[in-house]
């Protein structure tokens, strides 16, 4: 499998559209939420999403090992593996069930520890967002499948502004550390209120400056956001100024982290 292939783009491409249809259609009747081990919420919306996803993968290349929030893969299996496909098959679950447009579907292909494809699909809102390493990252609205990446449009972070005004956090999780790290680093700022990984996709299209997390996320929450801010010309780091890497230990939770586009000033 070549990222280099159109083809191979443009399937992975649909396959995140697909995978939105099948949400919508629970989208679009009665939700029922069941609640997982950790007392997270999960849909059938998540499942059935998750199995199209999978299936669709091992079509493309059966040689590439999958992991995602609903089909965990123990660590002394996992740790073995230099490329496989990180997949949240329904980022924002909170955000769906709440009926209020903003979740996804993140699908990214971590190479030795780095994001180097994502895709981010938006089905109510009809956005599709993609990168793949070295290679930009680009945006087109569209609610169903595609044929071509010609109408798409490259998309980089704002670095025209000076100070930092515009800051996006988690609709669902908001962090009183959060606004105590704002209010002690900005005398003036604009917060934008966004769920799922949109939040790295407003960053990456200039419409925000900077998204600091004081909160639990997990490594499929943020990979396909990762390299689409980065190729946008972004970045994230861990608060204490680390990279952020992928499958180096076996609990998948994240540091703390600051995304952002224009660079902040402790970095």
């Amino acid at each position: 499998m070549k990222l280099t292939d159109d083809r191979i783009i443009l399937e992975l491409l649909n396959i995140a559209i697909d995978a939105g249809k099948e949400i919508i259609k629970i989208y679009d009747n009665e939700i029922i939420v069941n609640s997982k081990e950790d007392d997270s919420p999960l849909t059938e919306a998540d499942i059935n999403s998750n199995n199209l996803i999978f299936r669709r993968l091992k079509e493309l290349d059966s040689s590439i090992p999958l992991l995602s929030e609903e089909t965990l893969v123990a660590w002394n299996k996992r740790n073995t593996w230099n490329k496989y496909w990180l997949i949240d098959p329904l980022d924002g679950t909170k955000e769906f069930i709440n009926r209020n447009g903003e979740f996804t579907v993140n699908i990214s292909l971590i190479e030795n520890n780095h994001p180097i494809f994502g895709v981010i699909y938006s089905p109510v809102k009809s956005l599709l967002y993609y990168a793949i390493k070295d290679n930009g990252s680009y945006k087109l609205e569209t609610n169903i499948n595609i044929k071509s990446l010609n109408n798409f449009e490259k998309i980089y972070v704002n670095k025209n502004k000076n100070p930092i005004t515009k800051i996006v956090g988690s609709r669902s999780h908001p962090s009183k550390q959060l606004q105590t790290w704002i209010e002690k680093n900005f005398d003036s700022f604009e917060l934008i209120s966004v769920g799922s990984s949109l939040k790295f996709c407003i960053l990456a299209e200039g419409k925000a400056d900077i998204y600091p997390r004081f909160g639990l996320t997990s490594e499929w929450d943020i990979a396909a956001g990762h390299i689409i801010l980065e190729e946008a010309g972004g970045n994230i780091k861990s608060t204490n100024n680390q990279e952020i890497l992928y499958n180096r230990k076996e609990n998948i939770l994240n540091p703390y982290f600051i995304a952002y586009g224009i660079k902040f000033k402790t970095y």
